[in-house]
């Protein structure tokens, strides 16, 4: 890969956090995963331990609950938490009240069919789904009766399923090869069924035929849309499938490279692990190639103890370290991004490291739009994006590259202006007037057990409609960019998947067709998931705006540029050009840098054409730096003093007017616009200065009448005497 932005040489760019939660207690019974309630579930004799693992992995000890001794296959809390739901057998569920302890349970036929698993919903009609071999019960708990009620039993054949709280997404497998699927979504918004599908299995010889199994299958949301990977053995490649109301699709195929893997979805992005070689694939599905977005590098384990970092850089040597071994045989991948060891009772949480992948590519638009897609570790997001900014302008880099930069950080910007979002520094160009200044878990999978198996196969044909970010003219200022010498820069389906209801509107991608394409119907619509990622609040927090720009860019920059500041005038056109399109303000003090760039050049002809065509936006600072500069060039001056009095900025204009000792014309226009806030004293002492007694009292007499009090004051008793002894 080419050089990157950052520190070169990056061992990794995945990684789990020393320490890990510890959760190797005696005489635990195995250890279960809660999705919907994010909790690490330890089983014991006559007790359910728990750690509450988000919004991070706790320190103390975990909580615990008193329930009935018996075997645990399987262990749910209820969404509110009040009930505890857990599998004795392949016959029977138990639901315990946490308030009063009570307990009934929920059985079934032993000779004809078997509980698979279940889950709590937030389904409006039901609160318990019992998944078994004949099909789904869906049930009312009644924890003031202590009972369960019945509302719906839907019969079909069942050998494993899928479900994630996250994506409310509930597939169901059948036939003799576990190709057959049948779909929900239990969500707050109802119950929809997706159409039935057939998944494809490659096959090593004519007459075999494969099971599916469910450890094949994953079901990840990321980018707010719920897609199902399935690993194709033979081909060493993830299928990877979107789901419609009418019809699933396949998107692509995301190479393994291994037929022994297991995935993880980390900030967004799909993490494919190679079990025997223990290195990471990172896949960002967002983008159109599907390619990697680095070569394979192994899982590091970071804040190992001091002693141990020097010898923590291979696989082997960080295992021993932690005391345990990295993929080894007892590792558990949970979806979305954590990895239960349950031969040592730990647990990890798997995370990017954000600086590796910057300094792994030197492609800079590209590494923005990376950064900006990413919802964690948003301190750091904002300050690579802003280095990475700053460098490509050091580095002098072509003109084109750092345009197409600037337009990722202000098309993020401008989509966040669009979603209604706030951030200090900037407005709408429509909205201001001038003013002035300025793991697929089976139920709750068994987490120190082999996961039972399973696939997913779906037709495919995507089609995906991009929204694209609405753009204003860019005025004047493509036309009068070329005024600015740049010779010396070397410039070189109609159908909606299923998704979350957090689904961003800049989303487009596209899609590959299968060998089974199937055509999308007219009323595709995206099933809502439950789970919102408030992209609002994350936008907000990662988007850089335009005076974060001019602070932590141009003004860093302009000091090490002095030398030959033409390259960063073009660079502050682009950024204006960038700021048009996207339909945002710049902040005045820019418009006040490129001014003062362009004066220390002598190109004030120039100053002269952006001033009269609005390309230097008028405003109180700009107006100042104009009359400031106007001692070496009398027409900058005049530039100026005319913005001010154009803006009605009357107090400076008369400010300015006195300063060059025109105090009688600054009268005239402060007795025309009754500009009281500037000090009579300074009228007087130019007046004095000028020697004419006539003057004097001009000055004097407009201010007796425009000031009542002003007879009282120290100046008029003071100028009174001055103008009797001129006299």
């Amino acid at each position: 890969m080419q050089g990157g932005l950052g520190s070169p040489g990056a061992l990794s760019h995945a990684y789990v956090q020393h320490p890990p939660l510890r959760c190797d207690i005696p005489d635990i019974r195995g250890l279960f995963y809660d999705d919907a309630n994010k909790f690490l579930v330890a089983p014991t004799a006559d007790r359910i331990l728990y750690w509450k693992i988000a919004p991070s992995a706790p320190s103390g000890p975990p909580n615990s609950d008193p329930v009935n001794e018996g075997p645990v296959l399987s262990v749910r809390f209820s969404l509110d938490q009040k009930a505890i739901g857990i599998q004795r057998s392949s016959h029977e569920v138990e639901f315990r009240n946490r308030e009063t302890g009570e307990a009934c349970s929920k059985k079934c036929r032993a000779d004809s069919e078997t509980i698979l698993g279940f889950f709590w919903t937030d389904c409006p009609t039901c609160d318990v789904i019992i998944i078994k071999t004949s099909g789904l019960d869906l049930l009312v708990y009644e924890p003031q009766s202590n009972a369960l009620r019945l509302v719906e039993s839907k019969k079909f054949n069942v050998t494993w399923y899928l479900y994630t709280h996250e994506s409310r997404l509930l597939l169901l497998a059948s036939g003799m090869q576990c190709t057959l699927f049948t779909g929900y979504q239990f969500s707050a918004g109802g119950i929809v069924k997706l159409p039935k599908f057939e998944m494809m299995m490659s096959k090593c010889e004519a007459n075999n035929k494969p099971v599916l199994a469910a450890a094949d299958v994953h079901i990840v949301t990321v980018y707010g849309r719920i897609y199902c990977l399935q690993l194709d053995r033979v081909n060493m490649a993830l299928n990877l499938y979107r789901f419609y109301r009418d019809a699933v699709v396949q998107q692509a195929t995301l190479p393994t490279y291994s037929s022994r893997i297991a995935v993880s979805a980390v900030d967004n992005l799909i993490m494919v692990h190679q079990i025997d070689a223990k290195v990471v694939i990172l896949y960002d599905v967002f983008m159109d190639s599907y390619t990697p977005i680095s070569a394979p590098l192994p899982l590091l384990v970071r804040g190992l103890p001091s002693n141990s970092r020097q010898a923590a850089q291979t696989a082997d040597h960080q295992s021993s370290a932690y005391g345990g071994t990295l993929y080894g045989e007892g590792w558990n991948f949970l979806i979305p991004d954590l990895i239960c060891d349950a031969d040592n009772g730990l647990l990890w949480k798997l995370h990017l490291d954000l600086e590796s992948i910057a300094a792994s590519t030197s492609d800079a638009p590209s590494i923005l739009e990376f950064l900006q897609r990413r919802k964690y570790d948003l301190s750091t997001v904002k300050t690579l994006s802003l280095a990475i900014i700053r460098t490509i302008i050091l580095e002098r880099r072509p003109i084109n590259l750092v345009a197409k930069a600037m337009d990722v950080i202000l098309d993020s910007y401008s989509r966040l202006m669009k979603m209604g979002g706030s951030a200090a520094g900037a407005r709408r160009t429509s909205e201001q007037n001038d003013q002035s200044s300025g793991q697929p878990v089976e139920g709750s999978r068994v987490v120190s057990q082999e996961p039972p198996s399973g696939t997913m196969n779906r037709p495919v044909l995507h089609t995906d409609s991009a929204i694209e970010v609405e753009c204003r003219p860019e005025d004047g200022i493509t036309n009068l960019a070329a005024h600015v010498d740049r010779t010396f820069l070397n410039a070189s389906s109609d159908s909606e998947d299923i998704a979350n209801t957090s689904r961003a509107p800049s989303q487009a991608t596209s899609g590959a067709t299968s060998k089974r394409p199937q055509v999308l119907g007219e009323d595709s619509r995206p099933l809502a998931s439950g789970a919102s990622m408030q992209p609002g609040t994350h936008v907000a927090s990662v988007t850089i705006s335009p005076i974060e720009m001019f602070q932590s860019v141009f003004l860093l920059v302009e000091d090490e540029m002095m030398g030959d500041p033409a390259y960063l005038i073009v660079v502050i056109m682009e950024f204006l050009r960038s700021m048009s399109k996207a339909g945002l303000k710049a902040p005045p003090n820019l418009y006040v840098m490129l001014t003062t760039l362009l004066a220390r050049s002598n190109r004030y002809a120039e100053i002269a054409l952006f001033v009269s065509n609005k390309i230097l936006e008028p405003s109180r600072e700009l107006a100042m730096q104009l009359v400031e500069l106007g001692r070496q060039h009398s027409r900058t001056r005049k530039l100026g003093v005319d913005m001010l009095r154009e803006r009605c900025l009357h107090h400076d204009y008369v400010a300015v007017l006195l300063q060059e000792g025109y105090y009688l014309e600054a009268l005239r226009y402060a007795r025309k616009y009754k500009v009281i806030t500037v000090q009579p004293a300074l009228f007087l002492e130019k007046a004095v200065a000028k020697d004419s007694a006539r003057d004097v009292a001009a000055v004097l007499s407009f201010f007796s009448e425009s000031m009542p009090n002003f007879k009282t004051t120290s100046d008029y008793g003071r100028y009174q005497h001055v103008l009797s002894e001129m006299v």
